[in-house]
């Protein structure tokens, strides 16, 4: 059984920049931040751009968190994770029952984003009923250290 709350400002701002930095890690993102500026962001989410956070335990231990907008008739779902220790257990199929069924309303879209190279991630969204709906295309600019 996994139970919810909400998260709690800003008590619960360290262990969500926390875990945010192992996402961005785990996802391969290029994120350059470090914890603090990250712990900054995410207060800035919460308090300032009207993010909720939400945070999933087992028994005494939080599992995981989902930070979400609410913004018309979509719900974008910016940040899922799943502590490293409880993956494969089911806790993230749990967590976005949870969303789904008992916080976020039923008549919105939801709309989440995955890195197309983060494998394991496209495959649990698959397997949680989303499906692909747009490829953003990347060109890297490469700088000519010789001529600048």
């Amino acid at each position: 059984m996994i139970n919810y709350r909400p998260a709690v400002f800003p008590d619960d701002l360290p262990l969500l920049a926390s875990w945010n930095q192992q996402l961005i890690e785990d996802e391969g993102h290029r994120n350059p931040m470090d914890l603090a500026q990250l712990e900054k962001r995410m207060n800035r989410f919460l308090s300032d751009d009207g993010y909720q956070a939400t945070l999933f335990s087992r028994g005494a231990f939080v599992v995981a968190y989902a930070l979400y907008l609410e913004d018309g008739d979509t719900i974008h779902l910016r940040q899922f994770f799943v502590a490293r220790d409880c993956r494969r257990r089911g806790v993230g199929k749990a967590a976005m029952r949870v969303l789904q069924e008992s916080i976020w309303p039923n008549d919105k879209r939801v709309t989440v984003d995955a890195l197309t190279e983060n494998h394991p991630a496209m495959a649990f969204w698959k397997s949680c009923g989303f499906g692909e709906y747009a490829v953003t295309f990347l060109k890297e600019t490469v700088i000519d250290q010789e001529n600048t």
